[in-house]
């Protein structure tokens, strides 16, 4: 007796788990396969060999056989290679070439970027330690304004901030208050660059002025002081009123450095060289120079630009030695080196604008013009000369040679060719 339930009626033993007249294994069932292309036999048509089942394709090298199938498989195709091929081997087909013009083209992009968030910066962080101080507004009754852009540079005694062991070193004393050791006028234009030394010592007079402070008017009495008086009296805003009144100049912009900032930045550039003219031994101002070319630290150029006794001309020599240091200053910072550099660049700015006093209009560009002129009169394309001197006036100030400063500030005015002389 079969364990194998009955089929039913018309089932033939073709339909699996209901029971079958024969036993068969499932794998021996004819299961209908139908080529791709080709329909399946009608009636009259011959079985498929085999026992029932179609011939399979065959799959060596990714034939698809008579049906034309093909599957893709076993053929070695990696996807996402060029022909479906896989990585090259000898003789095969490489990498696709880097796109350089399109790599060229996105590090440009990123650079100038970098450049351009970097320049952005540096500006607002630079225009942001400007000390802009000083209000030109406050001063009165000046003159029209010329040709050119004047600058009156001005380096003051102040000590604000240092230490006594700074003042110590640098042999400034411990005075209180602020005076003014050099005032010069740069004129910049068309015509080159020109700078005058005002000597300190000047005979001139305090003209009527609104106080700085308090806002007040004082009468001019023609009351005569040497130049650096007024700057003691009333700070920065008279003496540009005094500067005015007594030349008919119109000055553009005030800048002011004191003892430890000009030393900052000395040494910030890395010393800067110039040419003494003489030995200097000066207990003073604490100079002990050699004669010839050499590179002075901070400490050694404030002495340098300080020394009055040591020197047979007194403060006219100084007002020279002045003038010459400071456009090899100016040199040394405009070059490749230093602006290049920002291990150098961003010490020298913090160093000179932190101790930089301006007046409320400068800019920073007008702070980079007034150093690039410096550097032009020292590369001689422009001029440096002390304001012209006639003698000494009956008080012992000394007197300025009316006729010569008088044709100096006319070409000034008109952005001219300087043509006078101090001598």
């Amino acid at each position: 007796m079969s364990d194998w339930p009955e089929g039913r009626p018309g089932d033939n033993g073709g339909r699996y788990g209901r029971g079958s007249a024969s036993a068969q294994p499932e794998s021996a069932r004819v299961m209908r396969q139908v080529r791709r292309g080709q329909s399946p036999p009608g009636p009259g048509q011959a079985a498929p060999p085999y026992g029932g089942v179609p011939q399979q394709p065959t799959y060596v090298d990714g034939g698809g056989g008579p049906g034309g199938y093909d599957s893709g498989y076993n053929t070695g195709q990696v996807y996402g290679t060029p022909g479906g091929h896989g990585p090259a081997g000898p003789g095969g087909p490489g990498r696709p070439a880097p796109d350089w013009r399109r790599r060229i083209k996105w590090t440009a992009i990123t650079v100038a970027t970098v450049l351009v968030v970097t320049s952005v910066g540096t500006y607002f962080w630079a225009d942001s330690k400007l000390n802009r101080d000083v209000d030109l507004s406050k001063v009165i009754d000046r003159p029209d304004a010329g040709e050119g852009t004047n600058y009156l540079i001005v380096g003051s005694d102040s000590r604000e901030g240092m230490s006594d062991e700074e003042k110590k070193e640098l042999h400034t004393g411990s005075a209180e208050g602020k005076r003014t050791d050099s005032m010069m006028i740069l004129h910049t234009g068309d015509n080159g660059s020109t700078l005058v030394s005002l000597p300190r010592d000047s005979d001139v007079e305090i003209p009527t002025f609104k106080g700085s402070e308090s806002g007040k008017t004082y009468q001019g009495t023609g009351r005569h002081v040497k130049l650096n008086a007024a700057y003691a009296e009333d700070g920065p805003e008279l003496l540009v009123r005094t500067v005015e009144h007594n030349t008919g100049l119109r000055i553009d912009h005030y800048v002011e450095i004191g003892f430890g900032g000009f030393a900052n930045i000395v040494d910030a550039v890395g010393g800067v060289t110039i040419d003494i003219p003489q030995d200097i031994k000066d207990t003073k101002s604490g100079a002990d120079l050699k004669k010839g070319e050499q590179t002075l630290n901070g400490e050694e150029a404030l002495a340098f630009v300080r020394t009055r006794y040591a020197l047979a001309g007194s403060d006219l020599d100084r007002t020279k030695n002045q003038q010459k240091f400071l456009s090899a200053l100016a040199n040394q910072v405009a070059t490749p080196s230093t602006v290049l550099n920002p291990f150098k660049l961003y010490p020298t700015m913090g160093a000179g604008l932190d101790s930089l006093v301006v007046d409320k209009d400068m800019g920073l560009f007008d702070l980079a013009g007034m150093f690039w002129a410096m550097k032009g009169v020292s590369g001689g394309d422009g001029t440096s000369m002390n304001m012209p001197i006639a003698g000494n006036a009956s008080n012992g100030n000394l007197q300025w040679d009316t006729a010569k400063v008088k044709t100096l500030v006319d070409e000034l005015k008109n952005d001219e060719k300087v043509t006078v002389s101090a001598d």
